[in-house]
């Protein structure tokens, strides 16, 4: 019997894009690596944005501004997207003065603009999370 490695043998993991590298991990900003894809070479999207929750990896601005700026980067993200593509989109809730900003309702009409049809909307619903005092505590993402 011969003994096989584990986890195989380890593949080669790039730092920008190349058409036939299997692994990419890009430390930097989105738009950056965005940049280096061409056209439509894309199958398929898997992303979790920031929620503009003034996390230390991003900036606390208006909604507007946060929707403005996610904006262009969908456009990208569609830019590079193959036209049998898709794209996985999760998101939470902004909260502000109190108030909840469900995303996946904003988001939804960037995607429309863009000629994207919504196929499936899915729940995720965990245990874990911030306690919330003056409403019910956010334990669900949505994947659009």
């Amino acid at each position: 019997m011969s003994e096989l490695p584990l986890f195989g043998s380890a593949k080669p993991i790039e730092t920008s894009f190349r058409p036939e590298a299997e692994i990419i991990v890009f430390s930097g900003d989105v738009v950056d690596f965005l940049a280096q894809i061409p056209d439509k070479s894309v199958a398929l999207i898997v992303t979790s944005p920031p929620y503009n929750l003034g996390k230390e990896y991003e900036d606390r601005v208006s909604i507007e501004q946060y929707l403005q700026t996610q904006a262009k980067i969908i456009a990208q993200l569609y830019r590079v997207l193959r036209n049998d593509g898709s794209i996985c989109w999760q998101v939470g809730n902004f909260v502000e003065n109190g108030e909840v900003y469900p995303l996946d309702i904003l988001y939804y009409p960037i995607f429309k603009k863009l000629g994207m049809k919504l196929r499936n909307q899915i729940i995720w619903k965990f245990g874990h999370g911030l306690h919330a005092l003056r409403r019910f505590s956010g334990r669900y993402e949505t994947i659009l």
